[in-house]
C-alpha cells in the first residue's frame, strides 16, 4: 500500500507588514484624491501664472505676507508694530480649511445661504461699524419688473436737471429707484422720491460751490426692463451711462455713484450736534487698480471724521463671487460709491449728509486742482 503524505504550508504575515500595507493603501487613496482635485480645479491655468497664485493666497491673512517680507526687510515690521506674528498652526489651518479663527464668518459662511452678504471687509471702521452692521443691499421684489412694465406707457413728470457740458463731477444712480420707507409706503423701490433726490442735493451744493457737475437722472431700472436684463446687470447698464458721459466730456474727473443702505434707522443714523445723519463708502476689489480708489475713499472718510465726527460709517471692501465686485470704479481712480443713509431715513437727514459730503468733496477737488496748477 502506497501512503501519500500531504504537507501543509502555513504563511505567516507579521503585524507590521499588515500595518504598512494598510498605510500604503490609504496613502494611495489620498494621493489619488489630491491629484484628481488638482486636475479638476486647475481651470484654464496652463502654467504657474500670477492669477493662480492670487487665487491661492487671497484667503490668507495679510499680516502673514507682511511678516514674510519683514524677515528680509525689518522696516515693514516697524511700520506695523501692533501686528502679532501669525502662528504656524493657524496658517496651516487656514490653508487647509479656509477657516480663520479670528473671523467667525468663516466657520459657517459657505454653508448658510445668503451669508455672503456679510463677506465685506472693513477697511476703515466708522463709529458703530462691526460685522453686525455691514451694508445690505435690498433687491427689488419679484413683481417689480412686471409692475413697472405695465406703467411704461405712462407720462412722467419732467423735472429740471443739473448738467454742465464742461462738468468736472459726474453723479450717477445705478439703483435709481432705491426708495425710503417714510415716503414709499414701506416699499423698497419707487419711481419718485428716491435716491436720485439725494444725488441731486449733492450736485446742487457742488454747483453752488463753483464746481461744474453733471447729475445723471436716467431711469436705469427702466433701462433694465427695456433690455430684458436681470437686476444683477444694473452696473452693466450704469457703466454704459458713465462711459457715454466720459466720451462726451473729457473734463470729467470725479465719478460718484449714490446709493442707500437697507439697514434700519438705528444703524444708518448718527446724532451729531443734535441732528441725525450718516453715510458710508463701498469699494469694489475685483479690478487691478482698486487701491487707488481705496486711497480716495479712505481720505474722504478721515476728512469727514475731522469735520463731522461719527458721520461716516467707514469704508468697506466688497468682491469675489456673488457680487459685482467692481462697481465701475475701474473707469477712474476718482470713482467712488457712497451710501447715503438707509431705508428708514428722512430727506431732512439725508440732505444734511449730502451737504456735508459735498463740502468735503468740494474742498478735496479744489486742493487737487491747485496742485495740478502748481505743477
Amino acid at each position: 500500500m502506497l501512503l501519500r503524505y500531504q504537507q501543509s504550508h502555513v504563511i505567516t504575515v507579521s503585524k507590521k507588514h499588515i500595518q504598512s500595507l494598510v498605510i500604503t493603501v490609504i496613502a494611495f487613496v489620498i494621493v489619488s484624491f489630491v491629484v484628481i482635485a488638482m486636475l479638476t480645479t486647475a481651470g484654464n491655468y496652463s502654467r504657474f501664472a500670477s492669477t493662480a497664485v492670487h487665487d491661492f493666497t487671497s484667503t490668507l491673512q495679510s499680516e502673514l505676507f507682511i511678516h514674510v517680507i519683514g524677515t528680509e526687510n525689518r522696516h515693514y515690521l516697524e511700520a506695523a508694530p501692533e501686528m502679532s506674528t501669525p502662528s504656524l498652526s493657524s496658517v496651516a489651518l487656514e490653508l487647509a480649511t479656509q477657516v480663520n479663527l479670528e473671523d467667525p464668518r468663516t466657520f459657517l459662511g459657505r454653508e448658510l445661504p445668503g451669508f455672503e452678504v456679510f463677506d465685506d471687509t472693513i477697511v476703515v471702521a466708522g463709529e458703530g461699524t462691526d460685522l453686525t452692521t455691514m451694508s445690505i443691499e435690498s433687491s427689488p421684489p419679484p413683481d417689480a419688473f412686471i409692475d413697472q412694465e405695465d406703467d411704461k406707457g405712462e407720462q412722467k413728470e419732467v423735472r429740471p436737471s443739473l448738467s454742465h457740458e464742461d462738468a468736472l463731477v459726474h453723479i450717477v444712480h445705478t439703483h435709481n429707484r432705491e426708495a425710503f420707507h417714510p415716503y414709499s409706503g414701506g416699499e423698497n423701490y419707487a419711481t419718485e422720491q428716491n435716491i436720485v433726490e439725494v444725488g441731486k442735493e449733492i450736485g446742487r451744493h457742488l454747483d453752488e460751490a463753483g464746481i461744474p457737475v453733471d447729475v445723471n437722472e436716467d431711469d436705469i431700472h427702466g433701462m433694465l426692463i427695456d433690455r430684458g436684463l436681470h437686476f444683477s446687470r444694473s452696473y452693466d447698464v450704469s457703466r454704459d451711462v458713465v462711459v457715454d458721459a466720459k466720451n462726451k466730456n473729457d473734463n470729467l474727473e470725479f465719478f460718484i455713484d449714490v446709493h442707500r443702505d437697507s439697514q434700519p434707522h438705528d444703524i444708518t443714523t448718527a446724532t451729531i450736534n443734535g441732528e441725525a445723519w450718516q453715510e458710508r463708502f463701498l469699494l469694489g476689489t475685483d479690478h487691478p487698480d482698486y487701491e487707488r480708489n481705496k486711497a480716495l475713499a479712505t481720505e474722504l472718510h478721515y476728512r469727514l471724521e475731522d469735520e463731522y465726527p461719527g458721520l461716516s460709517r467707514g469704508v468697506l471692501e466688497r468682491g469675489g463671487a456673488g457680487t459685482n465686485g467692481v462697481f465701475n470704479q475701474d473707469l477712474s481712480p476718482n470713482a467712488m460709491l457712497i451710501e447715503m443713509g438707509g431705508i428708514d431715513n428722512t430727506f431732512d437727514e439725508l440732505n444734511r449728509s449730502a451737504e456735508a459730503f459735498a463740502t468735503i468733496v468740494e474742498t478735496y477737488i479744489y486742493e487737487q486742482l491747485e496742485e495740478e496748477e502748481g505743477e
